[in-house]
């Protein structure tokens, strides 16, 4: 063995290696350097499309990425004045923060097109957890771990490869600092021309502060919200009905059968839009008739909603308090508080007993205290043996008959008359698989769904399909209220008042990008004299309300049903 080849076979790998890469540059040299801009170009344009994103769906578009960022001619310039190690370390960071910035945009734009808001880096974190469960229960436990992983790896790769391409950016400036110099003012003169000139291309401003203005945003809404949470407190602390005593407090409803029924998603896009519309309308016509020859009359309008596209105890609470609750932390003050609801002004009066029944509550819930409910039935209390659908428990067909057996049929304590708190689960998204009215002697223990269950839609065949969607929820909202009305019909009396709206509307894939948050609200009962108390609101008659139906916020309906059934207020003013 040679002096030579013993050398060569002594010297380290982390040596050769190098040399190896240098070997290849100069035997490749043109495919180097192609592979060298190629990297830099993409490095670029992944930094530019991060800056300039946009934060809803409806404005993403090919122009919102040819513009000039404000912040990449800023940061060429600072990245420019730096030393080596500095530069690295600035620009390592900052690709970090522009990664994490480009994900807070990507929630912006997921929440604005399923909840029609922002994300709140203060309240939101919590609805991860129900986002989950919702994958789970839609999509299986194995697709949900796939894609819960897969966000997050994304997520860390989003970073990795923004400070990657920030840092080689950087190393570029400064080995050719001359040119680097001259094109960052010509790009800084570029902008401020184009910004004060109003350039625009495809209706698309041409200078660019994206990410500045969404830093900016983001800090504004923390401080918002902050101080929103302060000035709530104060807000529940005052209560129109907070003093009055339970004898003042509904007396036109002693000995009456109140029934308050919530419809997931029922919202205004489900009877106005053409898609869904027809089918819906249809729907609400036969059963007025219906309820009609059975005695009953009916009276509808509109409410707007506190909440879009989902987290319906926004919904719930805002209804049976009078307080505009729109975010969590709202919420989670009014559940502490002792601002009346709209359930407990019933329990208060020592008049009714009172109950509720949750198909859709499977853990424990602490709000019964404030909605003050003498007993609640949830998912695990109703005997359902059958399928789930999707995200929903059980059918509401089954839900409705179980009241019907567990609470409705059997009379309340003596002297005593009942009121009774429902929430619909049947027209939760994905709006597959829908349930199908059985026979109501045929319900049993809900196993007469296995064969309808396994015969429907598969979730992610319609989740993924906006025009399905839109389809299969109109469905979704004809069943619910089918199941409703015709328990009504079959099972209520002379003393039955059932009051029956949406939560929120549909999500915006499925109610359009610009849909109002109106959802309906209908008032039915057999005695004429109860609606009679409700003839100044001006409500349409049926079940369907009027395109030009009054429309009030859903937060001023407790205190409009309380005085309208001769409740007297006695403010509490904190």
């Amino acid at each position: 063995m040679s002096a030579l080849q013993s050398a060569e076979e002594t010297v380290p790998d982390e040596v050769t290696a190098p040399v190896s890469r240098q070997r290849w540059r100069e035997r490749y040299p043109t495919a180097v350097q192609a592979l060298s801009v190629t990297v830099t170009v993409l490095a670029a344009a992944l930094v530019v499309a991060a800056l300039v994103m946009p934060a809803t769906v409806v404005r993403l578009g090919p122009a919102k990425f040819f513009r000039i960022p404000a912040e990449a001619v800023i940061g060429a310039a600072v990245l420019l004045a730096l030393p080596r190690r500095p530069r690295v370390v600035v620009a390592a960071v900052s690709g970090v923060l522009l990664g994490i910035m480009t994900v807070l945009n990507a929630l912006d734009m997921g929440f604005n097109q399923y909840l029609g808001r922002d994300f709140n880096v203060v309240l939101d974190w919590s609805l991860f957890g129900d986002a989950e469960s919702y994958l789970e229960d839609s999509l299986g436990r194995t697709t949900t771990i796939a894609a819960v992983a897969g966000v997050i790896a994304l997520i860390l790769l989003l970073c990795v490869l923004l400070a990657l391409s920030v840092v080689r950016l950087g190393n570029l400036l400064a080995r050719h600092p001359q040119a680097a110099t001259r094109g960052t003012l010509v790009a800084g003169v570029v902008w401020i021309t184009c910004s004060s000139l109003g350039l625009q291309m495809a209706g698309v401003p041409l200078a660019s502060d994206r990410t500045a203005t969404a830093l900016k945003a983001q800090a504004r809404r923390v401080s918002d919200t902050l101080e929103d949470e302060a000035e709530f407190e104060k807000v529940a602390r005052v209560d129109a009905f907070g003093n009055t005593p339970g004898s003042q407090l509904v007396p036109d409803l002693r000995g009456k059968d109140v029934v308050f029924t919530f419809i997931e998603s029922y919202g205004r896009s489900a009877i106005e839009d053409p898609v869904m519309a027809p089918g819906v309308d249809r729907t609400l016509d036969i059963r007025t008739k219906a309820l009609a020859k059975a005695g009953f009359h009916a009276k509808s309008g509109w409410l707007t909603s506190a909440t879009y596209g989902g987290s319906s105890w926004l919904g719930h609470s805002t209804t049976m308090s009078g307080l505009w609750i729109s975010n969590q932390q709202r919420y989670r003050t009014v559940m502490a508080s002792d601002h009346l609801s709209l359930t407990e002004a019933f329990r208060k009066t020592g008049a009714f007993d009172t109950v509720g029944v949750m198909p859709g509550v499977q853990k424990g819930w602490p709000e019964q205290k404030w909605y003050g409910l003498d007993k609640v039935y949830n998912a695990f209390q109703l005997g359902y043996r059958g399928p789930k659908f999707s995200w929903s428990t059980m059918p509401d067909q089954y839900a409705l008959q179980q009241y019907q057996e567990r609470v409705h049929s059997k009379p309340p304590a003596k002297g005593r008359s009942r009121m009774s708190l429902l929430i619909l689960t049947s027209s939760h998204q994905p709006w597959a698989p829908i349930p199908k009215m059985v026979g109501w002697d045929r319900l049993g223990d809900g196993s007469v769904f296995k064969g309808i269950e396994a015969a429907g839609n598969k979730a992610e065949d319609v989740i993924a399909d906006s025009t399905r969607s839109r389809e299969e929820y109109g469905k979704s909202i004809q069943y619910s209220v089918t199941a409703l009305t015709e328990w009504l019909e079959r099972y209520g009396t002379k003393d039955t008042v059932l009051v029956f709206l949406g939560d929120h509307q549909p999500i915006a894939r499925v109610s359009g990008n610009h849909a109002s948050r109106d959802v309906p609200v209908s008032i039915v009962a057999k005695d004429p004299k109860l609606l009679d108390h409700i003839a100044d609101w001006n409500w349409t008659d049926g079940l369907r309300p009027a395109h030009d139906a009054p429309v009030w916020k859903m937060s001023s309906f407790r205190d409009r049903f309380l005085r309208a059934y001769g409740s007297a207020p006695h403010p509490r003013k904190g």
